[in-house]
């Protein structure tokens, strides 16, 4: 018996359930990396703090991080055991079990980082800049979450939840970088021009959050906004602004950390507020998804046959109801790719300038926000537009053999 057109129109729905069931699973692997990034951020504050001090403070905390970052650890790999192999539902899946190997592969070299951080055989920019670049490493993997999604919606929350984690890593180097400085008692002016960038830069990528971010999430940003810190602010400007030795070094440190600690643990329940409605977006896609076949299985009607042929012409209010199925499939599928189609082209000028980046930082060894300064500067000069900067730089590197992020 030949299939009919609403036996395609299930098969269709039914693609689309199992594609946003991939996605559900996707997103709850980004959650477990929000975490783990959380707890590596941490890490990587003990750690900063233990090697600025010459092991006089926090030895004993080095332990106890490590252990958060490898339970964290193991829940990632318990969602990558969930993940299909077969990248169904997820559009450039190749570049997205990519960005997972590198991910893994980033994690492998945590404990030597470690036994070097212990043994004090390693310098504090070091330590830092390999934290970083494993944190960095972590990040990708959900930017490349978001450009696999065939879900606008799905993508717009995946892309507002790379954007504030972006920012939140970028305070977290920022509490690092002050740390160092108040350990020392100065801060001359690279750093002071570094602590300059690493505040654009969280700017730059909180903005991007409040475009793309579900309004509950925006809000609660903006009261921990009003929240912050006075004090913060004002060792702030002395970061910035002092170069002449200042305080007590080890106290001015360490409230200079807790301070930014708790600027850092409120952006966590920003980022926590942005997983939940991600999943919430995903539940409910899905359950619309449902629903709809649902409907569509009650339209079907069996149509009498003989010989594996149809012995009876579809009557003229069927052929209606079917078309009238087909039709509300359609615009619903167009209005999907219209949207995602917008979305796309934000997503794709992202990914070249998240490329760009990524080799400034892996072949000039440059911080993100220094990165970010040199394709904009160069933009500025060129009169260019900066995703035109970055096809260039992306350019010059292929034929050049360098290895593209």
């Amino acid at each position: 018996m030949p299939l009919s057109a609403l036996d395609f129109l299930l098969v269709s729905k039914k693609s689309e359930i199992n594609g946003l069931k991939q996605l559900l699973q996707m997103g709850k692997l980004v959650g477990e990396i929000s975490q783990l990034v959380h707890v590596l951020q941490r890490e990587r504050g003990t750690a900063n703090i233990y090697l600025c001090s010459q092991g006089k403070t926090w030895g004993n905390r080095l332990d106890e991080k490590t252990l958060d970052v490898q339970l964290a650890e193991q829940r990632v790999h318990k969602q990558l055991l969930e993940l299909d192999p077969s990248g169904s539902g997820l559009s450039n899946a190749s570049r997205l079990f990519s960005r997972i190997a590198a991910f893994l592969h980033s994690l492998s070299t945590l404990p030597l980082l470690r036994k070097q951080v212990q043994d004090l055989t390693i310098s504090q920019p070091e330590a830092m800049l390999q934290y970083c670049e494993v944190i960095r490493t972590h990040l990708a993997l959900i930017f490349e979450a978001a450009d696999s999604s065939g879900d606008p919606l799905i993508s717009r929350s995946l892309l507002a939840m790379f954007s504030f984690m972006q920012g939140k890593e970028l305070a977290g180097q920022e509490r690092a970088l002050g740390a160092a400085g108040f350990a020392a008692c100065n801060f001359d002016d690279h750093t002071q021009q570094q602590l300059l960038d690493l505040i654009e830069g969280q700017e730059r990528c909180f903005q991007t959050f409040s475009e793309f971010a579900d309004i509950r999430c925006v809000a609660l940003w903006q009261e921990r906004l009003i929240m912050n810190n006075s004090e913060f602010e004002r060792l702030r400007r002395v970061a910035c602004t002092l170069v002449s030795p200042i305080g007590q070094p080890q106290e001015m440190a360490l409230r200079w950390f807790e301070l930014t600690t708790t600027r850092i643990d409120g952006m966590k329940e920003v980022e926590d507020l942005l997983e939940t409605i991600l999943m919430e977006c995903c539940s409910q896609r899905i359950l619309d998804a449902e629903t709809s076949r649902e409907r569509q299985e009650k339209e079907i009607v069996l149509i009498p046959v003989h010989d594996n042929h149809y012995s009876a012409l579809i009557p003229p209010q069927l052929s209606r109801s079917i078309l009238e199925l087909v039709e509300q499939q359609s615009r619903q599928l167009q209005a999907q790719d219209t949207e995602l189609a917008e979305l796309r082209s934000t997503l794709a000028d992202n990914k070249l300038v998240e490329r760009a980046k990524g080799l400034l930082i892996q072949h000039h060894g440059m911080t993100e926000p220094q990165a970010h300064k040199t394709l904009r500067d160069t933009a500025m000069k060129q009169n260019k537009k900066l995703v035109e900067v970055a096809e260039a730089i992306i350019s010059v590197a292929a034929v050049l053999g360098k290895t593209i992020p």
